[in-house]
């Protein structure tokens, strides 16, 4: 069985910044034994998430992002700590903090809205940027919140970079990376 294909548009993370982030991950993974990590080349900020669309959408859809983007202006962005979603003791997804940007913000609810007026059944839940590092925890022992604070490699590496691009991904699951572009459009410098 053909797994369905998703669409999503994200902010992109510039490599330089994605191989930082790697390498401080690689200095961590023993303390956060998550089974499945993210290829460093899929890290990404998601704006808003599609799911499948077909064929014949595609191109209005990305037309209409186009023409949203032509007045945002390139902001910058940091990279805070680390945080987890699900329960406490097996979190389901070990992701990477961001400042709360208000452009950040401003930039997915214009992709967001533009997406709804595409014709597209979006997310309603509040918007919670991040960058997903690994997936499912594997330890012996339970996860340890204060783990996150006191092996945050970020708090005194500061990464930031600038937000100067947007990107339509297609999912291929079955691949390494998992994501390829489909579209880009840059922000004003």
């Amino acid at each position: 069985m053909e797994r369905e294909t998703h669409y999503f548009w994200a902010v992109r993370i510039p490599d330089d910044v994605k191989q930082a982030i790697h390498d401080e991950l690689t200095q961590i993974k023993s303390i956060f034994p998550f089974k499945r990590w993210v290829n460093l080349n899929d890290y990404h900020i998601t704006l808003a998430f599609l799911g499948s669309v077909p064929p014949q959408k595609r191109p209005s859809v990305i037309r209409l992002v186009g023409d949203a983007m032509k007045s945002q202006k390139a902001f910058m962005l940091e990279i805070e700590g680390l945080n987890v979603f699900g329960p406490p003791k097996s979190p389901r997804v070990f992701w990477g903090a961001v400042n709360e940007e208000k452009q950040l913000f401003q930039l997915q609810e214009i992709v967001h809205k533009t997406c709804v007026a595409a014709g597209f059944s979006l997310d309603t839940r509040p918007y919670h940027p991040h960058i997903t590092l690994a997936r499912k925890w594997g330890g012996n022992e339970d996860f340890k919140m204060a783990d996150l604070v006191t092996h945050n490699p970020f708090k005194e590496k500061i990464l930031s970079f600038q937000v100067s691009e947007i990107v339509l991904y297609k999912s291929n699951l079955e691949s390494t990376p998992k994501y390829e572009s489909i579209a880009a459009f840059s922000l004003l410098n």
